[in-house]
C-alpha cells in the first residue's frame, strides 16, 4: 500500500474512537441574563488583509500523493467551497518528485477555482520547492510542517533537520503568507517566539489530542516499536497557553491557529477563547467522509455552523473578539502545567 494511503487508513482507525483531551479541562462560567440574540452572531473570520473565511474553521492537511487520495482531495475541496473556508492539502513533495501525481493535488484547485487553498511542504523543503508547490495549485498560502517526531519513528523518515528554521526565515521570499504548523506534538513558548521572529503569518500549534503520528508510524514499524511514546508532546490547549502575550517584534504578531483534537464546536470556541483565530479539522471529518460520503459531510459541517452560532449566543458573544471577555476556569492539571511552565 502507498505510504500516504497507509497513513490515511491508520488515521481513520484512530479517529473512529472517542478520545478525551485537554479541552475537557476548560469550563466557561455561565451568565444568566442573555445580552444578544442568535441572529446577531457573526462567525466570519479575517485571515489576512485580503482573505476571510465564513467560519473559524479550515480543512487541515490530510491527503495527496497517491492515486486513491485524488477523490478525497476533490471532495474536501468541494466541502471547502460549500462553506467558504480554507483547505490545506497534504504534503506536496510527492508531486514535486513524481509529476504523475500532480493531479491528485491540482484537482483541489479545479474543484474550487476561487477558494482559499493552502499548499503544504516540510520545513525541510528548499525555496525552489516551495515556489513550485505554490505555483502548482496557485496557493493562497503555504503551510510548512514540523514533524520530526514522526520522521524519527518512520522507518523511511528523514534524519537531518538542522536547516528547518533557516528555511522558514527564507520562506517569506516566495510572496504568499506562510503558515508553520506542527503535526500533532504541540509547540513550546520558545518555538513560537522563534516563529514570530521569522515573521511567519500564521502559527498552527497542532498539539496532541487528535491524530497521533507516533502511533501511526509505530503501527508501520514492526522492528522497533515506540508505543511508549504515544503521549509525547504538548496538547493543543497547553500549546495555546504557551503563546506569549507579546511578540518578540512589537510591530509584528502572527495569528494563531489551533488543530489537533478539535472534536466538536465547543472545542473550537474554547480554542478561540485561548487565542486561536481559526481551528483546523481533519480527524473530525475523516470517518463521515470515508464512510458516508460528501453529502453527509456537508450536513455534518452545517450542523457545526449552527452549533457554533448557538454557543456564541450562549456565551453572550456576538463576534470572536468577545470571547476574550468570557470567564473560564481550568482543571488542577492545567493549572499545574501553567505554574510549572511559569505561564501564570
Amino acid at each position: 500500500m502507498n505510504r500516504k494511503d497507509e497513513h490515511w487508513q491508520l488515521a481513520l482507525g484512530q479517529n473512529q474512537k472517542k478520545h478525551s483531551n485537554d479541552f475537557d479541562d476548560i469550563r466557561f462560567i455561565h451568565e444568566n441574563f442573555p445580552k444578544i440574540n442568535v441572529d446577531q452572531v457573526k462567525l466570519k473570520t479575517s485571515l489576512t488583509e485580503n482573505l476571510s473565511s465564513s467560519l473559524p474553521l479550515y480543512i487541515n492537511a490530510m491527503t495527496g500523493g497517491s492515486l486513491a487520495s485524488k477523490k478525497y482531495n476533490e471532495e474536501l475541496s468541494l466541502l471547502a467551497k460549500e462553506f467558504d473556508i480554507p483547505m490545506a492539502l497534504g504534503s506536496m513533495m510527492a508531486a514535486l518528485k513524481n509529476p504523475e501525481l500532480a493531479d491528485t493535488y491540482t484537482i483541489a484547485r479545479a474543484a474550487n477555482p476561487h477558494g482559499i487553498l493552502w499548499g503544504n511542504l516540510s520545513a525541510g523543503a528548499t525555496l525552489e520547492q516551495m515556489k513550485k508547490a505554490v505555483d502548482l495549485i496557485d496557493a493562497d498560502a503555504l503551510q510548512l510542517h514540523l514533524n520530526y517526531p514522526q520522521e524519527l519513528i518512520m522507518p523511511e523518515g528523514d534524519r537531518e533537520f538542522n536547516n528547518w528554521l533557516e528555511n522558514i526565515f527564507q520562506a517569506k521570499k516566495i510572496g504568499v503568507p506562510i503558515i508553520v504548523k506542527e503535526t500533532g506534538f504541540g509547540m513550546s513558548r520558545s518555538t513560537i517566539a522563534d516563529l514570530m521572529e521569522a515573521q511567519v503569518d500564521f502559527i498552527d500549534v497542532s498539539g496532541t489530542g487528535g491524530t497521533n503520528f507516533i502511533q501511526i508510524e509505530n503501527a508501520r514499524n514492526s522492528h522497533h516499536p515506540y508505543d511508549y511514546l504515544a503521549d509525547f508532546g504538548q496538547s493543543t490547549v497547553e500549546s495555546l497557553l504557551e503563546v506569549p502575550e507579546k511578540s518578540v517584534n512589537e510591530n509584528f504578531k502572527a495569528k494563531i491557529l489551533a488543530s489537533g483534537g478539535i472534536r466538536n464546536p465547543f472545542d473550537v470556541v474554547k480554542a478561540q477563547r485561548l487565542g486561536a483565530t481559526s481551528c483546523g479539522l481533519a480527524g473530525a471529518l475523516l470517518p463521515t467522509l470515508t464512510k458516508k460520503g460528501l453529502p453527509a459531510t456537508i450536513e455534518l459541517l452545517s450542523s457545526w455552523q449552527e452549533q457554533l452560532t448557538t454557543i456564541y449566543a450562549l456565551l453572550n458573544c456576538q463576534v470572536a473578539a468577545d470571547l476574550k471577555e468570557t470567564e473560564i476556569i481550568f482543571s488542577k492539571k492545567l493549572l499545574s502545567y501553567q505554574k510549572q511552565r511559569g505561564l501564570v
